[in-house]
């Protein structure tokens, strides 16, 4: 009887190990109590997201520029007018 109860207490353990491990529960505790890593980790991340939105935000911006510029070729009477007004003043701020 012994036996089967300590039996049964090991599988939940290894359960409970294995949910543990699977779920990375203690890297995050563990993250968490060095406030130091936490800081330096998130300072990186920061980083890493302005120079990637800036990096995105500039090449959508030549996109749309280049779109705009085969947009005023065609010669549309009043939206290339406008447009090309907003090129050159893109062009200028270059």
């Amino acid at each position: 009887m012994k036996k089967n109860i300590y039996e049964e207490i090991d599988k939940k353990l290894d359960n409970l190990n294995y949910a543990l491990t699977k779920s990375k529960l203690l890297d995050l505790v563990e993250l968490l109590g060095d406030k130091k890593q936490l800081l330096f980790r998130n300072i990186w991340t920061g980083i890493a997201k302005g120079i990637g939105i800036g990096i995105g935000v500039t090449i959508i911006t030549a996109i749309i520029v280049i779109i705009l510029q085969k947009v005023v070729t065609w010669n549309i009477p009043v939206i290339g007018e406008y447009i090309a007004d907003i090129v050159d003043i893109v062009e200028k701020s270059r």
